[in-house]
């Protein structure tokens, strides 16, 4: 049995300004919905570096210190998905949206009142609560269902 599996990389960031975070209203048909900024971990590049990246192109804010917070993970079509997520207060510069969608300050407490990304609610929790790491999402037969770890 191999211990290899095909993996693709991927990262959400919350940035935060005392009580309130960056969010986006994403609209790409894949995952619509505000949720936090992200994106895809090119070959070659770290993770840190990714985000910091992807957190710039989707919002015009440059951060720094990005602490890895936990992480979304998944297999399908033989394939493991992971997403990283980080949280960050230093930053520097003015929100600008992107192609992405629309970016805003909101406060964290607003955001279950919001049409949040799919399971975005629950995500949440890890990047707020000290015991959770992992949101794992399984199938049982056809139907997809999540653990939070």
């Amino acid at each position: 049995m191999s211990r290899t599996e095909k993996v693709e990389f991927t990262n959400m960031c919350m940035v935060c300004d005392g009580s309130r975070v960056v969010v986006i209203d994403r609209k790409k048909q894949d995952w619509p919905g505000v949720t936090f900024p992200g994106g895809h971990v090119e070959p070659g590049e770290s993770f840190s570096d990714a985000v910091i990246r992807e957190v710039q192109e989707e919002t015009g804010l440059n951060i720094r210190s990005p602490q890895l917070c936990g992480i979304k993970d998944w297999c399908e079509d033989q394939c493991r998905y992971v997403v990283l997520f980080y949280k960050t207060n230093h930053f520097e510069g003015e929100l600008c949206a992107s192609s992405e969608g629309e970016v805003w300050w909101e406060d964290i407490a607003n955001l279950p009142n919001l049409k949040l990304s799919l399971d975005m609610n629950d995500m949440l929790r890890v990047f707020t609560e000290e015991d959770l790491s992992e949101f794992f999402y399984y199938q049982e037969g056809s139907e997809w269902k999540y653990d939070l770890k």
